[in-house]
């Protein structure tokens, strides 16, 4: 292996990269003339036939870097198909296949096929009856492919994994392994990843063979481009935030990202009601609904979106001029792949990110990981606000008068009421005016919102119920005791062989168990689906005869919490509480001081679990092919 560092500086140009005619005729008709940094480094290394391992963010050219070389040096003449690209969402699939239709725009019967969950079968059936030389999939409907028999990989010359770590991440290895194994050992392999987690090393170093290593752009190079600032609020106001940064930003278009595929709903309807054309994005709608929202969007048909991370994924529209955080993300990660949908193709971005006064320790670890200070910003006043409707206002008046030749009849009628009331048409016009704007005031008196605290007497009682909630009692005291809670049970027993949840994570009780049949799976699977939250964040494990416990995110948001307070599990109530709450009563679950019932934790990687988020159809299989 060796091992190919970024250059500075990249002054080479497309014709210089060796690529076939057809192809440089397709890069000269989109206009490219000089290739990113990893399109330079990577199209050299492909056509060289060598295999390749490149750690790049979304948004730096990659998609390019793999599909020029590939369709260059391929031989696409065999009855099956020749290239494969797998991806973890079926909005990245799509996008991938579009791209390699237009770079292969001037090769003869070429043809590319997505595959991906929630897509009618019988389209994709359709389309692979004819000869098809890439086919562009997402694991689970590749598989189904597999196993009926129509798609054959015995031919395929080149493999790529795109966004891996997200594949990984989204509960996919097994069915990643299992496509790696019926792909011949001889073909050309190449894996992109963002982050190296374990997961993905063990991959590498299990399936990828001799390789090259390329490393573009670090966490801070997606964000750089783009200006980032934050807005202290109370989880309270938000929606009035919201809706005066709305007012006072000029954007495009704008991704409004939340935590939960329920609150891409609400967050949208309350929008609409305040006269903003806001549509959600989430994985609960059909494949043609999703698509037909990202089109609107990519058309200027519809300008605010408001989605998951999830939901998000893969999504590449240039006119996406904002990003906005409602709910701020748990890890820095997270943090850059959504602004990271904003400042595309060399533009500059804008993300905003409301952070709460709890959440200001998420603030300062993203500032840190990234190593860009975020600028702060200030709610927009009243005064703002005015400004903005009147300018508006003004404008709209202005263009009616010059584009409109039908006024007369307007006119006479004015001019006639002037006469009849002896009323001066300065008054009639200032009459109409406030009549026009009665919905959305032109001089609105807004109260300012209190970023940080509530009104002195909300705020003490907020504190000291806010502080028994969580520990029992007030100050550093109650959370002595609260600490002290995790290691006691009911009994007054002591929990000392249980290791306790990790910095960040608090331990939940949840009233299932082993007599209910539930496992690990069943548990992350019921999390992860009702709260749209990523298996990433969920922690350890536990199962006991009549109960079991989850590690959590510190201090998860009330609407997720509602969320999971509703959510069953294999068909029975979750009763989900934080463990530093009042234990259960003891008939919904063992006695909790027994040291016996609270052995080693079963972690989160463990071979017992797979956790199955995502917007492909839902890992199914364990099993996989033998050896080649």
């Amino acid at each position: 292996m060796s091992e190919v560092e970024e250059k500075s500086e990249s002054e080479c140009t497309f014709a210089s990269l060796g690529l076939s005619p057809d192809i440089m005729q397709a890069v000269q008709k989109a206009g490219y003339e000089n290739p990113t940094p990893i399109q330079a480094q990577t199209i050299p290394m492909l056509l060289s036939g060598k295999n390749l391992l490149g750690t790049a963010q979304t948004g730096t050219g990659k998609t390019a870097a793999f599909t020029l070389p590939l369709l260059s040096r391929l031989d696409f003449e065999g009855k099956n198909p020749s290239m494969l690209v797998l991806t973890p969402t079926r909005e990245l699939a799509i996008q991938v296949s579009e791209a390699i239709q237009k770079y292969s725009a001037f090769m003869k019967d070429f043809h590319v096929v997505p595959v991906y969950g929630g897509q009618d079968m019988g389209v994709q059936l359709r389309a692979l009856k004819r000869k098809v030389q890439v086919v562009v999939a997402t694991p689970g409907r590749l598989i189904d492919h597999l196993e009926r028999k129509t798609i054959d990989l015995s031919g395929i010359q080149a493999l790529v994994l795109d966004e891996a770590d997200e594949m990984l991440d989204m509960g996919f290895q097994d069915d990643v392994e299992y496509i790696l194994e019926a792909t011949p050992e001889s073909a050309q392999r190449a894996l992109f990843s963002a982050t190296m987690p374990t997961a993905v090393q063990r991959m590498v170093a299990e399936y990828l063979g001799e390789y090259e290593t390329i490393r573009i752009a670090g966490k801070t190079a997606t964000v750089e481009k783009t200006r980032q600032r934050y807005l202290p609020v109370r989880q309270e106001h938000k929606m009035e935030a919201l809706t005066r940064v709305l007012e006072n930003e000029e954007f495009e278009g704008m991704l409004i990202f939340v935590r939960t595929k329920q609150a891409t709903a609400e967050v949208a309807e309350r929008l609409e009601a305040r006269g903003f054309d806001a549509v959600p994005l989430s994985g609960d709608l059909a494949q043609s609904l999703r698509e037909r929202t990202l089109n609107r969007l990519k058309d200027g048909k519809i300008d605010i979106v408001v989605a998951t991370d999830v939901a998000a994924r893969g999504l590449d529209v240039d006119r996406i001029t904002h990003v906005l955080n409602y709910d701020i993300p748990y890890d820095t990660e997270s943090y850059v792949h959504r602004i990271g949908r904003t400042g595309r193709a060399g533009r500059e971005g804008n993300a905003i990110l409301f952070v709460t006064p709890r959440e200001n320790r998420l603030l300062a670890m993203i500032e840190k990981e990234t190593r860009q200070k975020i600028e702060k910003m200030n709610l927009p006043t009243g005064e703002q606000i005015s400004n903005k409707r009147v300018a508006k206002f003004k404008e709209e008046i202005t263009k009616t008068v010059h584009e409109r030749s039908d006024l007369k009849e307007f006119r006479d009628l004015i001019e006639g009421l002037a006469l009849e009331q002896a009323m001066d048409v300065a008054d009639i016009a200032a009459a109409l005016a406030y009549m026009s704007q009665e919905e959305q005031p032109l001089f609105p008196k807004m109260e300012p919102l209190e970023a940080s605290a509530p009104a002195k007497g909300r705020e003490r009682r907020e504190r000291d119920e806010g502080s028994r909630d969580r520990f029992g009692e007030r100050g550093e005291r109650g959370e002595r005791r609260g600490r002290r809670d995790r290691d006691r049970g009911a009994s007054g027993g002591s929990f000392s062989d249980l290791e306790p949840p990790e910095a960040g994570m608090e331990r939940y009780y949840l009233g299932v168990g082993r007599m209910d049949n539930v496992s690990p799976r069943d548990i992350v699977g019921a999390i992860a689906n009702e709260a749209d939250l990523e298996s990433k964040y969920i922690g350890h494990i536990k199962l006991f005869e009549k109960f079991s416990t989850v590690d959590l995110p510190e201090s998860m948001p009330e609407d997720v919490l509602r969320i999971l307070r509703k959510m069953t599990i294999k068909n029975r109530p979750s009763k989900i509480r934080l463990m530093t709450d009042e234990p259960p009563p003891r008939n919904e679950g063992e006695s909790w001081g027994r040291k016996k019932d609270f052995g080693k934790t079963e972690r989160r990687d463990g071979g017992s679990r797979k956790p199955f988020r995502g917007d492909d159809q839902p890992p199914r299989r364990t099993r996989r092919f033998g050896r080649h």
